[in-house]
């Protein structure tokens, strides 16, 4: 059993390092909190306005923050950044420091560059730049940009290859090593990832992109400290990660002491068609929380596998949505411990694929809101509909000119104890939206037929969940196309809570000479080929109900009719007919 305490231990770290709130009054705390946040802002911004793929550009697929100096852990970090970047990229951090010590320790100007996710979390698809800030000749911090390429090779276009048994067949894998050594740019290295994926022009904007960001940040970080001083803002810093603590042990603290258990389910690992458990058991002991993953299923041979510091972001995020206020910053996981079992789905270890790793953190997040949901219904929602649903259509144009359209795709987000969940919205992983349909069309040889939102998708409660969508895209490109599809809830709907119903399953459909399909593994195939003027069509979950379906109010069901989220007879089945006195 791997018993991670997260954060914890690199926050004591951090308070030896630089000693406990001393010196810093609110106001100026407060001010340099907002500051040092601003300047994460700052660097999102300038990404996402100079990326060249729209994942980064329009999707906001990406994040950079402020790391220890020491330890790497998160001490800042953008409010538009994806929050699962939390944690994760801690261990990215902590991962460069380690490598620079072999030589001697980091210089001014180096910049690393990797996407291992076995030791920087995530998947090989997020490309990391760590770069070291000296203040006076002395490091005084790190700053951190991950950004999600459009392709880094591998099998499969846009890397989602749900058939890989290894990560060489999901994408290019990368070790940290300096793209820029002392201000310097390593050609050979960028030569080397430019030659290892299918669309150059798009990496090589997208990593000059994050260099930019990374300069802005040095030069905030310069204004800062000219301003107000090392010692202060170290201070500063220390003081923050305390009170991020504080604030957990108090929310926690607030919560009955017990134990509460939940499961759920992957579809399958792509490879073998075997539902896969994923199990939480959630205990409040005073001013401590504990999450026990003892009972997943073990390591698979497909690439719905995630590697440790994957397991322990994706805790913050859950602990996230259930306390909003928490701040982005490791203190917020020292009162946490977490127990994730070795050789497991949860723990997967090199050379694992981890290309799927989006749908195994979105169930880590659906089990532990069931668990939470039974210690404290107020505080969690319902499940949203737990898939991104990442489909890859790519070919060549009649010029030879290759294309990829990568996207991931909406859903319903679950009831909650104010209201009903939020129609077609995005992940609850990150911030990342969807890309605009006239992005997409404008972008790549395809037309979107369908657009809407999914009648009947939602999980039924007092607070319904809400609805997901229907996307039917057809290939124009005269030569052709391939798809790649790589889902989940293809077989076990998103949950509701507090007595709330199920949603609607995903369902993914591909058109062929014969006639409609859908894949033997039900949400994972690859090597789709589409002739010019066929389709795919793809009905994304909605998000489960809120409380008992009894309690929701007639007109309330009445006006869901009307506006076409549920059929008349769907809505007698739900919640009786006695809405119908309420119909226009």
């Amino acid at each position: 059993m791997a018993h991670v305490g997260t954060a914890g231990e690199a926050v004591d770290r951090t308070e030896k390092a630089r000693g406990p709130e001393q010196g810093v009054d609110p106001i100026t705390l407060a001010i340099l909190a907002g500051r040092m946040e601003q300047i994460a802002d700052e660097m999102d911004a300038t990404l996402f306005r100079s990326a060249f793929n729209p994942i980064i550009a329009e999707a906001h697929d990406a994040s950079h923050g402020i790391y220890h100096a020491e330890t790497g852990e998160t001490m800042v970090q953008g409010k538009n950044g994806l929050p699962i970047f939390v944690g994760v990229m801690a261990f990215a951090v902590k991962a460069v420091i380690d490598k620079a010590a072999e030589s001697g320790g980091p210089k001014d100007g180096d910049v690393w560059i990797f996407n291992d996710a076995h030791i920087g979390g995530t998947h090989l698809s997020d490309m990391r730049l760590v770069r070291p800030y000296f203040r006076e000749g002395k490091l005084f911090c790190w700053l951190a940009s991950v950004g999600h390429w459009h392709d880094v090779g591998g099998a499969v276009p846009g890397n989602y290859n749900p058939a890989a048994t290894e990560v060489f067949q999901e994408a290019v894998v990368l070790p940290p090593v300096k793209l820029m050594a002392e201000g310097e740019l390593r050609t050979d290295i960028l030569d080397i990832i430019l030659r290892n994926t299918r669309l150059p022009q798009s990496a090589e904007g997208d990593v000059n992109g994050q260099l930019g960001a990374l300069d802005l940040g040095i030069k905030r970080l310069d204004a800062l400290l000219d301003e107000y001083g090392g010692d202060t803002v170290n201070e500063a810093l220390a003081a923050l990660a305390i009170r991020a603590e504080t604030l957990l042990r108090r929310e926690v603290e607030a919560l009955p002491d017990g134990r509460w258990e939940a499961i759920d389910y992957l579809d399958n690992d792509g490879i073998t068609d075997v539902p896969l458990p994923i199990k939480v058991a959630l205990e409040v002991k005073g001013d401590r929380l504990s999450l026990d993953f003892t009972g997943c299923a073990p390591q698979v041979a497909g690439p719905i596998n995630i590697a440790l510091p994957t397991s322990i972001a994706c805790v913050y995020v859950a602990i996230k949505h259930i306390f909003p206020s928490l701040p982005a910053n490791a203190g917020v996981m020292k009162p946490i411990d977490i127990k994730v079992p070795e050789h497991s789905l949860l723990s997967a270890e090199f050379p694992a694929p981890t290309g799927g790793y989006t749908e195994t953190i979105l169930r880590m997040i659906d089990v532990i809101f069931s668990a939470a949901s039974q210690a404290a219904p107020d505080r969690v929602v319902a499940n949203a509909y737990g898939t991104i649903n990442a489909l890859s259509i790519a070919g060549k144009k009649s010029n030879g000119q290759r294309w990829v359209m990568f996207s991931f795709y909406g859903g319903g987000h679950g009831g909650t104890p104010e209201g009903n969940g939020l129609n077609h919205g995005s992940a609850p992983i990150s911030m990342a939206t969807i890309p605009p349909v006239e992005i997409l069309e404008a972008a790549y040889p395809v037309a979107f037929r369908q657009w809407a939102l999914r009648e009947g998708s939602a999980g039924v409660g007092k607070h319904r969940g809400g609805l997901g969508a229907v996307y039917e895209i057809e290939v124009l490109e005269e030569n052709g196309a391939e798809a790649f599809f790589f889902g989940e809830r293809g077989k076990f709907p998103p949950k509701g809570v507090a007595g709330g119903g199920g949603a609607a399953v995903n369902r993914f459909d591909y058109e062929q000479d014969d006639g409609w399909h859908q894949p033997p593994m039900t949400s994972k195939m690859r090597g789709i080929v589409l002739k010019q003027g066929q389709k795919v069509r793809l009905q994304s979950p909605g998000g489960g109900g809120y409380g008992p379906a009894s309690e929701r109010p007639a007109a309330e069901v009445a006006r869901d009719v009307a506006l076409g989220y549920l059929s008349a007879d769907q809505a007698d089945a739900a919640y009786g007919n006695a809405w119908r006195g309420n119909a226009e």
